[in-house]
Parts: C-alpha cells; structure tokens; sequence
C-alpha cells in the first residue's frame, strides 16, 4: 500500500518538525519581543495586554481547531491522493472558519469594557485594556484564516511555507509595533494599542502571504467549492466531528489559562505581571518542541489514508521518543534564561523577578511531560479518532484538579503566586497520565480501515508514503 522512498524517517520527521518549530518560535518571538516594548510602559501596561492576550488566546485558539481537523482531513486526502476532496475540505474550512470568527468577533469589538470587567479586570487594567481589546479583536478573523492555511501546507508537504510567512511578518512586526506604541515618524504616540494595531497589520499580511503559498506558488488546491448541500454535508460533517470536539478541548484549555489569569489578577498586578512575563518566556522555549504535533498529524495521517495502520504506529512511537529528547533539551535551555530576566524587563522589581525565577526552574524540570502532553492530546489521540479522550482530559485536568488546588493554595495558604505554579504543575501530571492511558485504547488498524478509500485511488498506488524501519 506505501511505497519506500530514500529519505530516512529522522529526515522526514525533520522536514516537518523543525520549519513548523521554528515557525512557533518566531511567533512566540514576535510576542515576547511586543512584551518587552510594552513592558516598557510599566507593569500596569503589560498586566492589562496580558489579560487581554490571555482573553483573546479563547476564541483564537478555539477556531483555530478547524485548522487542526482540516490538517487532519487534508493529509489523509493527501495521502490517498483524492484531490477532490482535498480542494473541497480546503476552500469549506476557509468559508467556515472566516464566517464563524467575523461573528465571534463582533461583541469583543463593541463591548470590550463589559466583558473585561464581567472578567474580574482591576481599575487600572480597564483604563487601557478596552481599546486594546476592541482593535486586537479585529484580527481574529485573519489570524484564523493563517491558521488554517498554516494546517494544509504541513499536512501536504510544504512545512516550510508557514514558516517563511512567519519569518516576513516577524521582521516587519517590530518596527511597527515600535513606531505605534512610542510615536515616530511624526505619527502620534499610541501607547499599548499601537501594539494591537501591529497584530492586526501582521495577520492580514501573514494570512494573504499564506493563501499566495497555498492557490498561487503551489498549487496545493484548487478553489472548489460543494456543489450541493449533500456535497456540503459530506464534506462538513467530517471538518465538524473533529473539528468541535476539538474546539471544545481548546475552550477547555484557553479557559483554564485564563482563569489562572484571573486568580492572579486577584492576588496583585505584580502576580499578573508574573504570569505573563513567565508565560512569554516558556513559550518560546515550548514551541520549540511543537513541530512534532505537525509530523504526527502529517504522517499518521498520510498513513491513515492509505490504509496502514501499522506504519501510522510506527511513526508515533519514533516522534514520541524524539519529543523527550527536545523537551529535556529546551528545558535546559528554558532554566537558562531565568539569569536574562533582568536584563531583558530592567523595569520589573524583586516583587516580580523573584518568583518568575521560581517558575522558570520549576517548569524548566517538567518540560519533556509537557511535551508529551501536546503531542498526545494536540495530535495522537485527534489522528487516532480518540478527540473524546482530550476532551476529557482537558476538562478534567484544569476545571476539577489545577484551578480548585490552585485557589487553594494561593488564597487560603502563604503561597500566593507559588501556590498558582504548583497547581498548575499537578494539572500536567494528571493529564499526561490520563492521556496515556488513552491512548493505549487505540487500535490504529482500525482506523486506517476505516478511512481507506481504495476505490478512490489513482491506478497509480504510490502514496508518498515512508516506511520506518
């Protein structure tokens, strides 16, 4: 059913993993680099971007599952080598996804006050923070759009392209968060939401650079729509079952975050501070990592498609070893970066550099289960049908385990801020043991059958498909 090739399979991992790790590493860059020009306006300035970001990361992230199921559904049409679908699952995933985030978008625009103040946000905090709110709501839908495109160049082998966006929106990101936030060139000074008037610059960009890549320099798909609500249905249902339960666990997980935005928001504007400088820092150190969810859905996926499920195991079980290997790596790299916090937010006082020094060392030792936990709940288990198990475990873990040890902690012992870590760090441990053990439910045969389509195939069998020795 899969044909050799003579790339090897660390070489094919590679291909993919480290242009999309690299494209979150420019990201996670671009945001931490836009941290320390707004950190430049004080503590205030970035607990309010911050509750802000941390908001914005719900509904982003949330839609952006439709990226996820439609890497899924493109790589197992690549893998199969049914065009058609491929260009239906493509043009019906931008439609949706564009539509859904514009109305999504509209309360975030209009009522930003209200919803920052429903959220628990400080006096100090909704000074700013609307305005911020109101302009960085507008790139939603753009944002969505990049990352959907960003799914279909993995999943059908051109990893690389996202990463190239990435590269040009982050080079011309700076210059121009720094001109609006601080005033230059003879345009007014705009304080933080210059800053969210560079990210809705930079996705508008970033989306038309991604669209380019896909219908103009590849030719990845081609524009075609369903032609009928039967055709529509065919093609939804499928973007939708994964699609929602996929959207939910990310509810699950941006909520969650938010919450513990909250909860140190009430403890001070310092702890808030804390979380959020922490958070840009281990983010970039993170993502390094991440690329290997792409190799998993691309591969698993490419071998789903053409019916082998043994192959798609394979592929698991070398990108799982890989992932200990990068997150013991980067949490090395991660504890590193605990001595360039002075230097990197010299307004910043002990109040706020003590305990995220704390943090970092703390989440530094437990980056490999981190990792483990994204590509399992991220990728295996959706590639493997099993999106029911994450969204159970991303329930569980921060709504019945973190946040309740959190409260306890950081509330009703001396703890404060340090309690909100080791909650946070108890969640981790009880998802990446639940999540294993679902893992170890699946029977990919049985997948691989179930979405092999052989009628379908080309008289030519050859799928693209590496074997792993």
């Amino acid at each position: 059913m899969s044909t050799p090739v003579a790339a090897t399979p660390g070489r094919e991992i590679a291909n993919i993993a480290i242009p999309v790790s690299l494209e979150f590493v420019f990201i996670l860059l671009l945001n931490f680099i836009n941290q320390i020009v707004v950190g430049a306006l004080g503590a205030v300035a970035v607990a309010s971007v911050g509750l802000v970001n941390s908001l914005n990361l719900i509904p982003t992230f949330t839609l952006g599952a439709l990226g996820a199921s439609a890497a899924i559904l493109v790589a197992r049409a690549y893998g199969a080598k049914r065009e058609k679908e491929l260009n239906t699952v493509v043009s019906s995933a931008l439609i949706v996804g564009f539509v859904i985030s514009c109305l999504v978008a509209i309360p975030l625009v209009f009522f930003p006050a209200e919803i920052l103040r429903a959220c628990g946000a400080s006096a100090d905090v909704l000074k700013e923070g609307p305005i911020y709110m109101a302009v960085l709501s507008l790139s939603l839908p753009f944002a969505v759009l990049a990352e959907i495109f960003s799914g279909i160049l993995r999943s059908a082998d051109h990893a690389r392209s996202p990463m190239v966006a990435t590269i040009i929106t982050t080079v011309l990101n700076t210059p121009i968060a720094i001109i609006l936030v601080f005033g230059w060139f003879g345009i007014p000074a705009m304080g933080i939401v210059g800053a969210a008037w560079a990210t809705l610059i930079i996705c508008i960009i970033k989306a038309a650079v991604m669209a380019y890549q896909t219908y103009g320099l590849y030719r990845i798909a081609g524009w075609e729509t369903p032609g009928s609500w039967v055709s529509w249905k065919l093609v939804l249902v499928p973007l939708f079952v994964l699609g929602i339960p996929l959207a939910l666990t990310t509810i699950f997980w941006t909520s969650g975050n938010f919450i513990y935005n909250i909860i140190a928001q009430q403890i001070s504007n310092d702890a808030l501070a804390v979380l959020q400088i922490f958070g840009s820092l281990e983010a970039v150190f993170f993502v390094a990592s991440l690329g290997l969810m792409s190799a998993v859905t691309a591969l698993a996926g490419r071998a789903v498609g053409a019916g082998d499920g043994a192959l798609a195991q394979a592929w698991i079980a070398k990108i799982k070893r890989v992932g200990v290997y990068t997150g013991i790596a980067f949490g090395v790299l991660f504890a590193g970066s605990a001595f360039a916090v002075p230097t990197l937010f010299p307004e910043i006082g002990p109040a706020v550099l003590i305990p995220v020094t704390v943090a970092i060392f703390l989440n530094a030792a437990i980056q490999f289960v981190k990792v483990r936990i994204a590509l399992l709940g991220a990728a295996i288990l959706p590639s493997g049908d099993d999106v029911k198990g994450v969204v159970i475990g991303d329930f569980i873990a921060p709504f019945l385990v973190g946040v309740p040890i959190t409260i306890a902690l950081a509330f009703f012992t001396p703890l404060g801020i340090y309690g909100l870590f080791i909650g946070r760090t108890i969640e981790e441990f009880f998802k990446v043991f639940f999540f294993s053990w679902r893992e170890r439910r699946i029977q990919w045969q049985a997948v691989a059958d179930k979405h092999f389509k052989p009628e379908e195939l080309p008289d030519d069998p050859t799928t693209g498909i590496i074997h792993v020795p």
